[in-house]
């Protein structure tokens, strides 16, 4: 009787121990992975040229309309050119971190005839192409209609 007390307490013993290794086995695979870098900075300088953009629906890869933004080196002198439309003065609102928020408008919507529309969008560089949301703000005589877009550009050769 007096060996399986003491045998079951050796077994208690080294099954008290093995939680510890467990313990810091857990807390090692509960150690936060390391988070990865922010991405760099935009500089106005990074996009300065000519884009060819295209827009579509924000669930969509449709393309409902083209242009051509340019970008200068600074925030002044922005233009976005609809095929057969006059150069529409795009403002730079603020740059943070990657993006850089622009503003449009009102000016007359080629989506919709006869309808003025302003736009207020974000925009990235992301692998070498401009990245953008944009949500347009139609004025209609009803309650003021919302959409939002999602742009792609790429360089102008």
């Amino acid at each position: 009787m007096r060996r399986i007390i003491v045998l079951s307490c050796v077994v208690l013993a080294a099954g008290c121990s093995k939680p510890e290794k467990a313990a810091d086995t857990a807390a090692a695979a509960a150690a936060p992975a390391p988070t990865p870098p922010p991405p760099a900075p935009i500089k106005l300088a990074d996009v300065a040229g000519k884009w060819n953009v295209k827009t579509m629906s924000a669930t969509s890869d449709s393309v409902l309309a083209t242009y051509v933004l340019e970008a200068k080196s600074d925030s002044t002198g922005w233009t976005m050119t609809f095929p057969k439309g006059k150069p529409i003065p795009v403002h730079i609102v603020a740059i943070s971190g990657d993006s850089i928020v622009t503003h449009a408008g009102p000016f007359p919507s080629v989506l919709r005839k006869g309808v003025q529309v302003t736009t207020d969008g974000v925009l990235r560089l992301q692998n070498g192409k401009m990245i953008g949301f944009t949500t347009s703000h139609y004025s209609v005589k009803t309650a003021d209609s919302v959409v939002h877009f999602r742009g792609e550009g790429t360089r102008a050769p």
